[in-house]
């Protein structure tokens, strides 16, 4: 799936649970605990658009350059992740538990998708080492 197709089906997907979940709950809370709730849902999406295209571009690449970009990646975003959480609880004041659960939710909701379409992707093309023995 190109990075155009994933970004739009992620966003899509955050903002039709975004406004289902304002339906449901976020409509009764106070202001800053929507702000929270939207932060952490656009640091989601940040990244998982992120580990896609590490993933997209790493793909073509030796499998140096994969494990470098995934695994240097994934170190990278965790760091981008919980600075810009600390940020946001200390210095724009969000209140803690409306973004710690937006953010996991969204996490989660995202971590399914990319391993479903990743998965997808694989489970059909040979594998490079199956292909050597034959």
């Amino acid at each position: 799936m190109s990075l155009v197709r994933y970004s739009v089906l992620v966003v899509g997907i955050a903002a039709a649970t975004f406004a289902l979940a304002w339906g449901v709950a976020l409509r009764r809370l106070d202001a800053p605990a929507r702000w929270a709730a939207a932060f952490g849902a656009a640091l989601a999406v940040a990244n998982t658009i992120t580990a896609h295209a590490l993933v997209q571009w790493s793909s073509r690449r030796s499998t140096n350059a994969f494990l470098g970009a995934v695994l240097g990646g994934m170190v990278g975003r965790m760091a981008f992740m919980l600075a810009a959480v600390v940020a946001a609880i200390l210095w724009l004041g969000l209140p803690k538990v409306p973004l710690a659960g937006s953010l996991l939710s969204y996490f989660v909701l995202f971590l399914v998708a990319e391993l479903t379409i990743l998965h997808r992707r694989t489970s059909g093309a040979p594998c490079e080492t199956t292909e050597a023995r034959r």
